[in-house]
Formats: structure tokens, sequence, C-alpha cells
């Protein structure tokens, strides 16, 4: 009763009124932001194999890049959901060359003592690397070589005594060794720590310690339908390894029978939240119809511990699109605008290049307003560098759409809008000329199959380029600028740009070319903005 009678006159006074429905409004926004739960995948698009590390109440993730240049694209979050790119980890010709090989795979980022840490492969053309700096966003160094140890997903454990350990793939499961991050040196002589628990391609090796383990997890089944994480510990870095009687803990092998569209679950990182709880960070891909064709993305799912102190992935190793869990309170994030003029200094961080780019082929300065590509000899089917400039597509169902001005003097040339998956599998919507008259043309080329689907003569050279995609179809339309009514003049099926089509382990881009198919190009094709929106009205 004394309570109520020392609270009631507190609550009667207007300004303490005010004051307590702020602060609880506070509370409740905060008890919301907490258990709102949040939609899978965290960063989509082609993000594979993420990994990631946190300092303070900062979250810093890298997703591998293949061939696309600038390389290993860096992710900022404070809350583990809301992910906004800060940079690359390589976007320098002595960082990064990719004339030869498959470009980079699987990295791991990692901190100790003030500097961050990038390992990673340059398949075939140079292998193992290391890249530091001090700010993640960059700049990065040159890089550091471990010459002395080949195979691909290389990672850095740095333990508690000073040591640290390179830990790699094995023909013969995971091997491991001292180095010397500074030289790249190996310090001690590689052994195999653990190879798996019978799984084809044991990969993807992390090492932690904690509660007194030395847990260390992998990947295998291949990054496919089979893929699962597994994990083992030890109380030495060096073994024996014990695999958990569970294993595997994540995996939706299987699961497509049960109409889950989320497959490939693997290639797993572990992090510790500000709160103490335990995340993964995963790859897995998001099935449509019996194929998946945007790539490989980043998921996110809760990680407990059981009594034995072995890891629990959400339950029961599983993830899903919309996940009902306790989450940090939500930090929004200022994402890309949807519509990008071409009326800066710079490009915004979402475009990338086919391959190390020819800069002479680029300009924003050259016609004010407009981005100029100056056509190379190299068409988009020749595994070279095309005069290409494009960004991940992040979302099953989109639109986008661009305007172009373009005058092509010779029958070769052509300009436009690229769905491009590689070098065997893309949808192109351009322009061209028989020398008289100006065309729009839809074109389709799979391996070695190339036809134009569809040619409409148009009454000028400055249109608008439009996609529109539901997953299943892609939608190409045009109209020009005088007349905003879209015309449709085709749609191709999404499957046959898809990894189980094509192969490989990269997604769709949206992107924005010139070529003159063998000759460089003597007209410049002129963009004069972009536009990428999500659709609502279609499941993702």
């Amino acid at each position: 009763m004394a309570l109520f009678v020392n609270f009631k006159p507190v609550w009667a006074k207007p300004s303490k009124r005010i004051l307590l429905i702020f602060l609880l409004g506070i509370a409740l926004r905060q008890v919301s932001a907490q258990t709102a739960g949040y939609q899978n995948p965290v960063v989509s698009g082609m993000n594979p194999d993420p990994s990631i590390c946190r300092i303070g109440e900062d979250y810093y993730l890298v997703t591998s890049s293949f061939l696309w240049y600038p390389g290993l694209p860096i992710y900022h979050s404070k809350d583990l959901i809301n992910w906004k790119m800060i940079g690359y980890g390589l976007n320098r010709k002595s960082q990064l060359d990719l004339s030869k090989g498959s470009g980079i795979y699987a990295p791991t980022l990692r901190y100790n003592k003030g500097t961050f840490y990038l390992i990673t492969t340059n398949q075939r053309n140079g292998g193992n690397f290391i890249v530091t700096a001090k700010n993640p966003s960059g700049p990065w160094s040159d890089p550091i070589w471990v010459k002395e140890l080949n195979g691909i997903d290389p990672s850095l454990y740095f333990d508690e005594d000073g040591k640290v350990y390179f830990i790699s793939t094995h023909p013969d499961g995971i091997v491991q060794a001292e180095i010397d991050v500074n030289t790249g040196k190996l310090t001690t002589s590689p052994k195999i720590i653990w190879a798996g628990t019978g799984g084809r391609y044991p990969e993807g090796p992390h090492l932690y310690k904690i509660n007194g383990y030395y847990y260390l997890l992998i990947s295998e089944g291949g990054t496919e339908y089979g893929h699962q994480v597994v994990i083992a510990r030890s109380k030495s870095p060096w073994g024996p390894f014990e695999s958990n009687p569970s294993n595997p803990i994540l995996t939706h092998k299987n699961k497509n029978a049960q109409g889950n569209p989320i497959q490939g679950t693997g290639h797993a990182d572990f992090v510790q939240d500000t709160d103490g709880n335990w995340w993964t960070v995963l790859l897995a891909f998001r099935q449509r119809g019996s194929h998946h064709h945007i790539g490989r993305e980043t998921f996110l799912a809760p990680l407990t511990w059981d009594k034995n102190n072995w890891p629990i992935i959400n339950k029961n190793g599983t993830v899903d699109l919309n996940m009902d869990v306790k989450t940090l309170p939500q930090v929004k994030v200022s994402d890309i605008p949807e519509h990008e003029a071409f009326n800066q200094e710079r490009w915004s961080l979402r475009w990338n290049f086919i391959k190390n780019p020819d800069s002479n082929a680029y300009s924003l300065s050259e016609r004010k307003g407009w981005l100029t590509l100056n056509g190379a000899s190299y068409s988009l089917s020749a595994g070279n560098q095309p005069t290409f400039l494009g960004f991940r597509q992040k979302d099953l169902s989109f639109t986008a759409e661009t305007q172009i001005d373009f005058k092509p003097v010779n029958v070769n040339e052509e300009a436009g809008l690229s769905i491009y998956h590689r070098q065997e599998g893309h949808y192109d919507l351009f322009q061209k000329t028989d020398g008289k008259n100006y065309f729009i043309v839809l074109r389709y080329t799979l391996g070695s199959l190339q036809q134009e689907l569809a040619t409409i003569e148009c009454a000028g050279p400055n249109n608008r380029l439009r996609v529109q995609s539901d997953g299943i179809f892609y939608t190409f339309s045009y109209s020009s600028t005088r007349n905003t009514n879209y015309q449709t003049i085709g749609r191709l099926e999404t499957k046959f740009i898809s990894s189980e089509t094509l192969g490989g382990f990269v997604g769709a881009y949206i992107g924005l070319y010139a070529t003159g198919n063998g000759k460089k190009s003597t007209a410049k094709a002129y963009f004069k903005w972009v536009d990428y929106k999500r659709s609502n009205d279609t499941p993702q």
C-alpha cells in the first residue's frame, strides 16, 4: 500500500508522467528489437564463404569474389543482421591479378592487436596470401605470400600464447602449421590434424578456443546439395581431435523433399555478440524450382551449447528464411539507393568488373552526368576482360532498368544491359545497327548455343532498357525516352543460367556493357542512370 501511495503523486505530476511514458517507450522498443527476429539471407546475392569477426560493438564480414574485381567485399554491422558494404580487401592490380586461374576463393577475416588480417587463395594465380589493414575499410597491404603450403580455404588462429596457426585444406584432410604472419613463412612442419567425419571435400577450416577446448569447424560434402558443417575439439591445437557425436551440426541435405527453399548450407564461422550469445554465419542458396541462379548467399543462425559443451545451431541444425529468435537491438543502415545517377565522381561500391578492368574503357567525366563505356574487342563470351560494369542480383524478384544513349557506327558494335552469370551463360538486351537503322535485340548465350531471340527496330539511339524477374523468368522490355510505355521483347528462364546448368560457384550479375565483338568499338555507349527495385509481390 505504501508503494502505491508513494507512486501515485509521482505519476500524477505531468512532467513525471511524460518522463515515465518516454522511458517506457524506450524499454518497449528495446524489448521489441531484441525479439523481433530477422529474415535470411542477411547478405544477399553472390556472397559465399562468409568469415566474421567482432571488435567491440562492431562486426565485420568478408565473402568470396572469384573472378570479380575488386575482390573480397567487406561489410560492417552493429547487429549481425543489417550489413553495409564498406570496401574491398583487394582493389589494386598489385593485390589481385586475375589474368589466370579462377580467382579468389574462401577468405578468413581475423583481428589481432590492432591489425586486421585477411587470408585467402588466388586459385592458380599465386596461391595463398595474407593482406593486412588497420581499418577494415582499407587501405589493405600488398600480399604476403604463403608459398610453402598449397590448398584452398586458408585460415588463421591467433592463440593466447602469441603463436599463430595457419590452417588449410589438403587432399588428406585439414592441415596446420605455425606461421610468421609478417613474412608468410611457416615456422613448423605442416601436420594433418583432422580428416573430418568421412564426407567428401573436408574444407573451410576455422579454429577457436572456447571453454578450454580448441574447436575445429569444417565443411564437408561439397558446396552443393550435400553440404554440411561438422566440428571436433581437443585440449591441444594439434589434437588429437574428438569428433562431435552429433555431427553434422548443420545441413539441409534431403530437405528439398520437405519444400525447404534453402539448400547447400555450409562453410560456417562463429562469433560471440556483445550480449555474450553465440551466432554462426554460413553460406546457402535459395532454390527456385529445381535450380538456383543468384549464387550462394550469407545466412545467420543462433548457436547454443549443450551440457557437454558441443555447439547446437538453431536448435536442430537447420536455418529458415524467417528467423523468429531473440536478436540484438537492430540498427538499420543506409543501403545503396535504388536509383543511381552517374553524376558523381565515383560509382558506388556495389559495382564490379569481370577480371582486371581496362581503366580507359570507363569514364564518369568524359560526358558530364553519364557513364561512358568504350567497347573492347572482347565479347561477354570471350573469357577475357570485356567492357562490363555490374552488380550482384540480390533478389529473386526484382526490376532493373537503365537509360542508354548509343549510336553504333558498325554492325559489329553493341551496348546494353546483361544478366550475366558467367561467360558461358548470359542474357543480353542491347542496341545495334544494320548500318542505317537502330535495333533493340534480345539474345541468349548458353555454352555453344547463342541465339538472337527477338529483334525490334527502334526510333533512335536513346532508350530505356528493362529486365524484370519473378524468380522463374526474366522478362525483357524497352521504351524510347520520349514514350515511357515499355514494350516487352521476350522472356527467358532463370534456370538456364543457374549453377545446376552452368556449373561453377558464382551467381547472376546485372550489368552494363559495350563491345565491338572482335574489334574495339568506334562508338561510345553512354548510360544516364540505373534503377534496381526488389519486387515484394512475389515470395523471395
